[in-house]
């Protein structure tokens, strides 16, 4: 897709989002700017607040799984189902999975408890203990486990799409 996306250790250019409120401001909000980051474990309502929520609320909404595919993975038993989801904010490769992501995991109604947050700088360090343990060299990378085992990620772009690519992770197929 983008060349280098966000998987690489390398100063990275400023990635500019303007909402359309901003525009008649003519203000944007400069998400390669430390003060935007999300860093280390964290809820998501922190991605429906300023200045998340312009790059969240839009493609959340934007987003419909393949009906087909989600039928599939709605039938699958989420009981010892656990996700991580590891994401930098300043990566759009993160600010465009992410959302999609959850607004799967939404209409899928799997519990948010079950879910792990996880904000990275831009060299994805991450102030959360045992962090180093997940090996994350690129974002948004999503973590599925069953039984406290990893059963598969998907890392940074999904191979088909988001729901068919869990798909596959949860049902074997990889």
């Amino acid at each position: 897709m983008t060349g280098e996306g966000c998987r690489t250790i390398k100063p990275y250019e400023p990635l500019m989002s303007v909402t359309e409120e901003e525009n008649k401001t003519g203000q944007a909000t400069d998400f390669s700017q430390q003060e935007t980051w999300i860093l280390g474990y964290f809820y998501r309502e922190v991605l429906s607040e300023h200045p998340h929520n312009e790059w969240f609320e839009k493609e959340y909404h934007e987003y419909f799984p393949e009906r087909d595919t989600f039928d599939h993975l709605k039938k699958i038993n989420i009981n010892g189902l656990t996700v991580k989801v590891v994401l930098g904010s300043w990566c759009p490769d993160s600010r465009r999975e992410v959302p999609r992501f959850m607004k799967i995991l939404d209409l899928w109604e799997f519990p948010m408890e079950k879910v792990t947050f996880i904000g990275v700088d831009n060299v994805k360090i991450s102030p959360v203990e045992e962090y180093e343990a997940l090996i994350i060299e690129r974002v948004p990378t999503f973590i599925f486990y069953e039984n406290n085992i990893e059963a598969g990620r998907i890392i940074e772009n999904p191979e088909s799409s988001l729901e068919r690519d869990m798909l596959e992770i949860l049902t074997g197929n990889e």
